[in-house]
């Protein structure tokens, strides 16, 4: 067990990519700490991670708020005494036209992606340094590296910053040994996938059959994401065979955006 008897946070992680992360940490030895806005499914996702045998804690968080993030980590600290890994999933979105995205769009996407990462990782990265360990795990998106097919260029944007961040904080937080990366998925079989297929297939009047056949036929593979593909590479960085591994932004992709 790579993560044996480690201290995991998993944001996001009542569904999804954030969910397939935390079973999949609990799998390495993990205890995790499951933190969602949906305190319904957070419950949920931790009582499986117990089933696995690990401890595990279901925190309802709304991760735009500053408060609520530095109250997720005490919890966690409380619980389990320390914090080894942060896994910085949380994320919103929306398909939208350039042109047709507004302010709110602005201030709620960025609210969650760009300015709850970096607090989350502030905050985590407070109780990491005194111990001189640990890693940071950003989940950022081919969208931020120039895609295409991005569901806007909002969201693109907050990708891009969550890139940038994971560079810098890298550099800075690398004499304290804390290792920072970024996993940036391509198209990724999820809820939120398929609402923007739900949305686009409604739009342009063909079904959602259609439209996800249009999107694997763009990746050179030919098929898209597991949430599981995204989480093996998650638990990889948060190993020790990983340890030399800092400042990189790696895409799970199938060839879609070659980097």
């Amino acid at each position: 067990m790579m993560l044996k008897d480690q201290i995991a946070i998993v944001t996001g992680g009542g569904q999804g990519i954030g969910k397939a992360t935390a079973l999949k940490l609990a799998e390495a030895g993990a205890d995790v700490a499951v933190v969602d806005i949906n305190g319904d499914t957070a419950a949920g996702v931790a009582a499986a991670v117990k089933a696995m045998g690990r401890r595990s804690l279901a925190i309802r968080a709304d991760l735009g708020d500053v408060a609520e993030i530095n109250r997720m980590v005490a919890e966690t600290v409380k619980a389990f005494g320390r914090i080894d890994t942060l896994v910085n999933n949380a994320g919103v979105t929306r398909r939208a036209y350039i042109m047709d995205l507004t302010e709110a769009d602005w201030d709620r996407i960025h609210r969650v992606n760009a300015k709850g990462v970096f607090f989350c990782l502030q905050a985590a990265a407070r109780e990491m340094i005194p111990r001189r360990s640990g890693r940071i795990i950003n989940i950022a998106s081919v969208a931020g590296k120039g895609f295409a097919g991005t569901s806007n260029a909002i969201y693109a944007a907050s990708k891009g910053a969550v890139i940038s961040l994971t560079k810098t904080a890298a550099q800075q937080l690398g004499p304290h040994n804390i290792c920072v990366n970024a996993v940036c998925p391509g198209i990724v079989k999820t809820a939120i996938l398929e609402d923007l297929m739900r949305t686009r297939a409604l739009n342009e009047n063909r079904s959602v059959e259609e439209i996800e056949a249009s999107l694997v036929e763009q990746v050179p593979l030919r098929r898209a994401n597991m949430p599981e593909d995204i989480a093996d590479l998650v638990v990889f960085l948060a190993s020790p065979a990983a340890k030399n591994i800092s400042g990189q932004s790696i895409n799970v992709d199938g060839a879609l955006v070659p980097h």
